[in-house]
């Protein structure tokens, strides 16, 4: 691999990466704890749009994990940084929760079914059929499409959920029209995240589980990227993919040295 510049600012996933199951990993306070007596920049990011990054705050304050609200980036305020660039001012019919309608709201968007510019796909453990086939005749009628994040499956201690990604592919399917996913693996999600901090690609690094969101987001995103074994991907999935991972590690902890 080519030589980089040092690593000035990290941005990590929150599940299998932080926490599992509402539990942390051991080393996460650890890597936590470092990066803010360093004072280094540092996100902690999430596909998932339910929550509030206060939200977040709280929960993850509950496990021993002191992250402030300013370092937390989820695809909700993700997707609604871009909908501010693409149309300031606009409407949108919203299935999600407060973490999705909370960001569009922040950002001066009108919340309705009436001839909405945009349907806005997100996370809910409440997906109604009634709602999507409110998107569905909305998206027949010229409203563009956006979802959240293209995850198909979530955790939770029961088992996989279903997730946004899996509902607008029943969306797309009756509509013929794709979504744009604005979380990862976009790197719009990384970009807008490091410049929400200040800090550049060249000099940032993406720590995730996944190889298909985390990995793929950081390297598009012009990243180094760090693969942990503590969450979804396996040491014999990663050659499944035609690219690769600048490291991989056992878990967050074998990287507290490294900051």
């Amino acid at each position: 691999m080519a030589d980089r510049k040092p690593i000035e600012s990290w941005l990590t996933d929150m599940d299998g990466v932080l926490i599992h199951e509402g539990v942390p990993i051991p080393g996460a306070e650890a890597f936590i704890k470092k990066l803010r007596d360093s004072g280094r920049p540092f996100l902690v990011l999430t596909n998932n749009s339910i929550y509030t990054a206060r939200d977040l705050h709280a929960r993850l304050a509950r496990m021993g994990l002191d992250v402030p609200v300013a370092n937390i980036w989820t695809s909700a305020l993700a997707t609604a940084r871009f909908l501010e660039d693409q149309r300031p001012g606009g409407t949108a019919y919203v299935i999600g929760e407060a973490g999705l309608t909370t960001a569009l709201h922040d950002i001066g968007y009108v919340l309705t079914d009436h001839d909405p510019d945009y349907v806005v796909l997100g996370e809910t453990r409440t997906y109604s059929f009634e709602a999507m086939t409110k998107a569905v005749r909305l998206i027949n009628d010229g409203a563009r499409f956006i979802c959240t994040n293209p995850d198909e499956t979530g955790p939770s201690t029961e088992g996989a959920l279903p997730a946004a990604g899996s509902v607008a592919a029943l969306i797309t399917k009756a509509t013929g029209k794709e979504p744009y996913f604005a979380g990862k693996p976009n790197p719009l999600m990384m970009r807008t995240g490091l410049n929400a901090i200040g800090a550049h690609s060249e000099t940032s690094a993406m720590i995730g589980d996944r190889m298909d969101t985390d990995v793929l987001a950081g390297l598009e995103a012009g990243m180094e990227t760090y693969l942990v074994l503590t969450g979804v991907t396996t040491p014999e999935d990663i050659e499944k993919y035609p690219f690769r991972p600048s490291r991989v590690v056992d878990s967050i902890a074998d990287l507290v040295d490294r900051i």
